[in-house]
């Protein structure tokens, strides 16, 4: 949450020429609703089996950047599916940072309005481990600069050179 996965994507996708696809903007669209809405009338639970059917869907595209929600890595299918889709990065941001960046924004459906920082914390204690495990590289994302990291992504993974198909 709030590590830069949208932005850095785009631009990676952009400086790539790959196509851009965010699990969480292909959500709301299909649903009509908000990420927030969605958690707020349907449950996280049916935000989770939606998360799954994207990324069901987006399986087997090359030449592509996903960039997904935080929460996806809770489910065992999903980093299975994610691990079968391509290289896993993890954009890196300290609990603090992240509360900084996300801290008046209200499509944060998980976040409560009191202690968010501890909530936040939680999470992270709860998903670390599992991007840890997934990932193929782990980038800090502490500046808020996300064509920074789009570059740094690009030299680890070699992928100096957009792709033509």
């Amino acid at each position: 949450m709030g590590s830069g996965k949208t932005s850095t994507g785009r631009i990676l996708a952009k400086q790539l020429g790959y196509k851009f696809f965010d699990t969480d903007q292909i959500i709301e669209q299909k649903n009509g609703l908000t990420c927030a809405k969605i958690f707020a009338q349907r449950g996280e639970e049916f935000f989770r089996k939606q998360e799954t059917a994207v990324l069901k869907e987006l399986y087997g595209l090359t030449n592509s950047i996903i960039a997904t929600g935080g929460g996806i890595v809770l489910s065992a299918e999903n980093r299975d599916f994610l691990k079968n889709l391509g290289a896993i990065v993890y954009l890196k941001t300290e609990p603090a940072e992240t509360l900084k960046r996300v801290t008046d924004d209200p499509a944060r459906p998980l976040l409560p309005k009191e202690n968010k920082l501890a909530e936040i914390q939680k999470m992270l204690d709860i998903r670390q481990p599992l991007y840890l495990a997934a990932a193929q590289c782990i980038i800090a994302t502490q500046t808020g600069q996300p064509e920074k990291a789009a570059t740094e992504i690009r030299k680890i993974l070699k992928l100096e050179q957009p792709c033509r198909t």
